[in-house]
């Protein structure tokens, strides 16, 4: 297939262009309808940059009503939005393990094993799509899948509803941020709002962008330097270190078939849009907080960042990476790991 046929407008740029240290592949960008809406989800307070990277800060604070993040808050935690009333959003997106349950597979209700890793919920504002295959634009969209995947969450919006106005608090609550009776758009917008809320600014390589040069060490910054010279920063950057285009997983060799045949699941992109240039398409997931999301990729398979990075240095790059390389790429990502109320995570 040629590259013209992937896309309308083809988008190429050698990554020497972005300031890199060295050629790597060409690779296919973002087109500018897809840069448009690679625009984060959230109200900020900037974070400015000192320096001119392609990576940038996560804002240290949030512009968002604080009645809406504590109602959504425990909503979040709720676990009477599932159908037998034991799972909450909390349960695969635990704050407490990066925002994330550390499974390969979530498990829902009743023990269902769902068919991909759940991403962090940590930083999820920045994302310009929700779900690995950016079914959803939005947080408030995002909510209606776990809630009616019977591998889930297992429920519907009625039961859901009645089972909050049974609860004279939520009652009460509801209608003092947005009037009389409860609807789906106001539990979604809530919960969408709590998330919104859930960064994690502070890194030490965020400390490094605004002007501390000691936040990192010399093998942290060479991993760095490796990082761009590599070409991962061209998939890998904005505020989240990803989370702002759909690239294809198996770009220079075919990870599918070595891993031993595809999933449903692992068709990505091409289950929303049926379009073959989306075929194994995903949304480049954010690698803020990396260091303790494992296991990694949408199907679970890498259990340590040394894994995945060498997974991803040759189906994504076409490079066998010595080992030294591969740990001083681990170095640098590891400074990406921030703070959470005031507490690394």
């Amino acid at each position: 297939m040629s590259l013209s046929s992937r896309r309308p407008i083809l988008y190429l740029l050698a990554l020497t262009s972005v300031g890199l240290l060295g050629l790597a592949p060409w690779i296919l960008l973002p087109s500018p309808a897809e840069r448009r809406m690679a625009v984060p989800d959230v109200k900020t307070s900037k974070g400015v940059s000192t320096i001119n990277e392609p990576i940038y800060p996560i804002p240290r604070q949030m512009e968002l009503d604080a009645r809406k993040v504590a109602l959504g808050k425990r909503l979040f935690h709720e676990t009477r939005l599932s159908g037998d009333n034991s799972t909450a959003c909390a349960s695969c997106h635990d704050l407490g393990k990066a925002g994330t349950d550390q499974l390969p597979r979530s498990i829902g209700i009743d023990g269902r094993l769902g068919t991909v890793n759940a991403p962090t919920v940590f930083n999820s504002g920045f994302n310009f799509k929700q779900f690995w295959d950016g079914r959803a634009d939005t947080l408030e969209a995002q909510i209606d899948g776990p809630i009616h995947n019977p591998r889930e969450m297992g429920s519907n919006w009625p039961d859901i509803l009645r089972k909050l106005e049974q609860d004279p608090g939520y009652a009460a609550t509801f209608a003092s941020l947005y009037g009389r009776g409860i609807r789906p758009d106001h539990v979604k917008d809530a919960i969408a709002t709590f998330e919104r809320s859930l960064i994690t600014p502070n890194s030490r390589f965020d400390k490094f962008l605004r002007g501390d040069g000691a936040a990192i060490t010399a093998e942290e910054r060479e991993g760095y330097l490796l990082f761009k010279s590599l070409g991962c920063v061209a998939c890998h950057q904005g505020v989240s270190v990803g989370g702002n285009m759909f690239q294809t997983f198996g770009v220079m060799a075919d990870y599918f078939a070595d891993r031993g045949g595809p999933t449903a699941a692992d068709l990505g992109r091409f289950n929303v849009t049926g379009q073959e240039p989306d075929r194994y398409r995903f949304k480049v997931p954010s690698l803020r907080n990396v260091d303790r999301t494992a296991p990694y990729f949408h199907d679970g398979s890498a259990t340590t960042l040394e894994q995945a990075v060498t997974v991803m240095a040759r189906y994504q790059l076409g490079r066998t990476l010595a080992r030294a390389d591969v740990d001083r790429v681990v170095k640098f990502l590891r400074t990406l790991t921030g703070e959470y109320d005031g507490r690394s995570l």
